[in-house]
């Protein structure tokens, strides 16, 4: 029963460093894109894009440098790379659902298009959540195995072998 519950305290320790990154992330991306969208004539859908490039880059260094950083370092050309395909994924989604909405239903209201900016980042969340865990930040083998293997060794001394006598 312990292992199942320290399981499951490091999934949801793993869940609130993630949502503290992605809560951060969610305030810069509507930030962005509210800002963009008042100081500039971009059509919607690409100032959301723009922020959500803008906030895909503060992710990573929160994702890589807190809610992650006891993951595997070894292979940062990779991680980086995936990191992108999967956030290129979670754009497409995110604007998605912002771009059914403005041009599918025509709800282009500044409130309209922050409702469903934040639905679609929801949306993309989900997917960016598993993907990111399973793929771009691998974790490192279970410190309670190694410890454990290590703790057996170390409290049982070596003792010698019974030597087998033949007749």
């Amino acid at each position: 029963m312990e292992r199942g519950s320290s399981g499951l305290h490091r999934l949801v320790r793993e869940v609130a460093k993630f949502g503290a990154v992605g809560g951060a992330g969610i305030l810069v991306n509507l930030g962005v894109f509210n800002l963009v969208r008042h100081v500039t004539d971009l059509q919607v859908v690409r100032a959301s894009v723009i922020a959500t490039v803008v906030a895909i880059a503060f992710n990573y260094v929160g994702f890589r440098y807190f809610a992650y950083r006891d993951r595997d370092k070894s292979g940062r050309t990779r991680e980086l790379t995936l990191f992108l395909l999967f956030s290129a994924v979670g754009l497409v989604i995110e604007n998605g659902v912002l771009y059914l909405a403005t041009y599918g239903f025509g709800w282009d209201s500044p409130l309209q298009s922050n409702v469903f900016k934040f639905v679609g980042i929801g949306v993309a969340t989900l997917f960016r959540f598993w993907s990111y865990r399973s793929w771009v930040f691998k974790a490192l083998p279970a410190r309670e195995t190694v410890t454990g293997a290590e703790s057996i060794l170390v409290a049982e001394p070596a003792q010698p072998r019974p030597t087998q006598r033949v007749p």
